[in-house]
């Protein structure tokens, strides 16, 4: 809780958030609406669409507070747990057992970051 209060305080006093960052956030939005996965939030399933409307409006959120420095803290701030109830988000894609949105969402845009044939042979 103590490092979560300390990154509202840095959002608070910060600039706009960096057109790479955004973009970078708005591609990882992208992937997981594309994904067929479900998103689960307080209890309830969603699809990769809706998660990713939500999850941008807490993002617009937290950039009229101040900035996102980078993805992870997209993911750490907006895109792990539920602002209400504080229950992590989860994931679920076809008949996989279900993973926090923060396992996933990190794994996601890992793959985001390797270059264009620089993947898994």
């Amino acid at each position: 809780m103590v490092i979560a209060t300390s990154l509202w305080c840095l959002l608070a006093s910060a600039a706009p958030t960096p057109a790479s960052v955004r973009a970078e956030v708005e591609a990882l939005m992208a992937r997981l609406q594309a994904s067929g996965c479900e998103f689960s939030r307080n209890g309830s399933w969603y699809t990769g669409l809706q998660a990713r409307d939500h999850l941008l409006r807490k993002l617009e959120y937290l950039e009229g507070k101040g900035t996102v420095q980078s993805a992870e803290q997209f993911i750490e701030l907006a895109a792990s747990r539920s602002s209400s109830s504080g229950k992590a988000y989860q994931v679920k894609c076809g008949g996989q057992p279900a993973v926090e949105s923060k396992v996933w969402l990190t794994e996601q845009l890992a793959a985001l970051r390797v270059p264009a044939g620089k993947g898994k042979p």
